[in-house]
């Protein structure tokens, strides 16, 4: 008999960073690699004075909710500050960047639906591993 859910813990969680210049890295909740779903869910963290690149997404919505820290959210144009308990939703095809501009780091919980080969492109990168301050920050630890 199938589950009707899918369980994840962030502390099992595998982290992936896309390549090694990126200032951000990726906490995979669920994607179609490990779940029956056509979304992706993960926690985004984003270092010091990190950002995402200029990016868009032609089917996709992009959610981002802020779980701690301080930055900018702009697309096409348009920017504003974003920190703690606040959430944006990108439209398809918007050309949007997310930086870190706090003192710390900035952790988003990112789900983007469809997918449209966002978990393919994480996955293609490299394991890495959450330090201290993310397990702090995402588990109280």
């Amino acid at each position: 008999m199938q589950k009707s859910f899918t369980f994840e813990q962030v502390s099992k969680a595998e982290v992936w960073k896309i390549a090694p210049e990126d200032t951000n890295y990726f906490a995979i909740l669920f994607d179609p690699a490990n779940s029956p779903t056509k979304n992706i869910y993960l926690i985004e963290i984003f270092t010091k004075d990190g950002a995402t690149p200029p990016n868009s997404h032609s089917e996709a919505h992009e959610f981002f909710y802020v779980i701690a820290g301080e930055g900018t959210a702009s697309s096409d144009g348009d920017t504003l500050n974003i920190s703690k308990g606040d959430a944006i939703l990108l439209e398809p095809g918007s050309v949007h960047i997310i930086e870190n501009t706090g003192e710390g780091k900035l952790y988003t919980l990112t789900v983007m639906t469809p997918n449209q080969e966002f978990s393919e492109l994480i996955r293609s990168g490299y394991k890495v591993e959450l330090d201290d301050e993310d397990k702090r920050v995402l588990l109280g630890a």
